[in-house]
């Protein structure tokens, strides 16, 4: 989407559409509103009285202008009361608009800024909303169905009027556009078969972003990962035949190598379960199980493009969990790449041990602070529904930084208790340092608690997804389908992450 901001008053320019903010205000039509209604003769505060004009929030109402107005089109975005409005509403209200003017096959469109400011949004928020939401709502995957007959229509043309700085307006058009793309890259990602999309693959994707946006890289094969003894992956990997990959890409933000920030991704491509097999039904779409890696890499995109100034590494665990003569088993016992070694009870509860590994070489490539992103454990589902995202921590400062983060995504998160307890469940084992399940009750609390205790004292947030990095139904940022939960949050993160220096 191309977009352009002019100075000029958009009811003295032409427009095949113009897109304006109508508030819940009964007495009045204010500023522009008031404009348009004397181009209309009076007829839009009787359409508002009268219910066909909406001002309830994330309603967007076509009304064509008949010859009264230069523009031929004009959309009603309703906001509801200004006291009431977020970003988060605003970003959702141009996410409804964009999917109206995708179904009516729209290209050029004009959108008249300033009516959508409020108290404590300026236009800037309104800006960075506008290119996010629209290209949020717009995504589409369409995999590899025949082409069809439908050309494909996108917004194409997006001219943006307001009496603000041009300059600001099109740097927050920009970082609204780029958070939009990378979330939409994540999508992309998790919503591609597990048959091409491999750890191979997937390492391949990495050294492309690496290339376009200069990041240093590295990838791990399998016979690197045995000479190292990253053994928690590995017996992952055991009985598949397609090979492992850790994946690491880095940003350096800072002359220095210092206070690095770790984003650790499960990137498991496929999981069957092993030998402790998923059902029928549970197995369908366990090609979604790598959305932690996705939200990484989309989030590294976005860092690429706005390469803030901070040091961070990001780093992806690759495999699939395979059923065969070679996989590993319930009673066995592993030795991760820190030396703890693992009893295995559950060769489903493979997330965990992936990421152990991966939370590991993140901090042997000087990660100072780790947020690892996982599609971990049906438990949180259970706790916290679809909706939410679940989290653990062993640093509250650090914790507050990613909740900071997500509020301004957009993307909600729910911290779980982490006690002394849950460490002793997962410490709890007769023949190793640690069981990877030590039971169904509390189970997304005890998966997190297991990376817990890898992380050895650095300042570390476990992010759940496996609620959030799907959903069935569409929305007003996307269709069902892949979310690229958490890509915005993690690039929010990076891009505001500011050190406290203790004295």
């Amino acid at each position: 989407m191309k977009w352009s901001v002019h100075n000029e008053h958009p009811l003295e320019e032409s427009h095949d559409y113009l897109v304006v903010g109508l508030w819940n205000k009964p007495s009045k039509l204010e500023g522009l509103l008031k404009e348009l209604n004397d181009e209309f003769e009076g007829e839009l505060t009787s359409l508002v009285k009268e219910g066909d004009l909406s001002s309830k929030v994330r309603t967007v109402t076509k009304l064509p202008s008949l010859g009264k107005s230069k523009a031929k089109r004009i959309l009603f975005v309703g906001l509801g009361k200004e006291k009431d409005l977020t970003l988060d509403s605003l970003r959702e209200s141009f996410g409804a608009t964009g999917k109206l003017l995708k179904d009516s096959r729209v290209e050029k469109v004009s959108v008249a800024l300033d009516t959508f400011t409020a108290e404590g949004i300026e236009e800037s928020d309104v800006a960075q909303a506008l290119t996010e939401g629209i290209e949020l709502a717009t995504y589409s995957y369409e995999g590899y169905k025949q082409k069809s007959n439908l050309p494909d229509v996108a917004i194409d043309v997006l001219s943006v009027y307001t009496q603000a700085d041009a300059h600001e307006i099109n740097a927050a058009l920009e970082v609204g556009h780029v958070l939009a793309e990378g979330t939409n890259s994540a999508r992309t990602l998790v919503n591609m078969p597990a048959n091409i999309l491999t750890a191979s693959k997937m390492a391949e994707y990495a050294l492309d972003l690496a290339e376009k946006y200069g990041f240093e890289s590295e990838i791990l094969g399998k016979e690197e990962m045995e000479s190292i003894g990253m053994g928690a992956l590995l017996a992952v990997n055991q009985g598949s035949a397609e090979p492992p990959r850790m994946i690491v890409l880095k940003h350096k933000g800072k002359e220095e190598w210092t206070d690095v920030l770790g984003l650790v991704g499960k990137g498991i491509t496929f999981d069957t379960g092993g030998y402790s097999i998923k059902g029928k039904d549970g197995i369908v779409g366990m090609k979604t199980d790598m959305g932690g890696a996705a939200a990484v890499l989309g989030a590294m995109e976005i860092i690429g493009k706005l390469q803030p100034e901070q040091n961070v590494v990001a780093v992806i665990p690759a495999t699939d969990n395979m059923v065969s003569s070679k996989a590993f088993k319930p009673d066995d016992v592993i030795t991760s790449l820190n030396g703890k070694t693992i009893e295995i009870l559950n060769t489903d509860a493979e997330g965990r041990l992936a990421l152990a590994d991966g939370v590991t070489y993140a901090k042997q490539h000087g990660a100072n602070y780790i947020v690892d992103v996982a599609t971990l454990t049906g438990g949180v589902i259970v706790a916290l529904g679809l909706d939410k995202t679940g989290a653990l921590t062993n640093d509250e400062a650090l914790f507050e930084r990613v909740l900071e983060a997500s509020a301004e995504a957009g993307e909600f998160i729910w911290q779980l208790p982490y006690t002394e307890s849950d460490k002793k469940r997962v410490r709890n084992s007769p023949v190793a340092d640690l069981n990877n399940s030590p039971g169904r009750d509390g189970h997304a609390i005890f998966a997190g608690a297991f990376i817990g205790e890898f992380t050895e004292g650095t300042p570390w947030v476990h992010l759940d997804i496996a609620g959030t990095a799907t959903t069935k139904k569409a929305h007003y940022l996307g269709p069902a389908g892949a979310t690229g939960a958490m890509t915005r949050t993690l690039a929010l993160l990076v891009e505001q992450f500011l050190l406290e220096k203790k004295e």
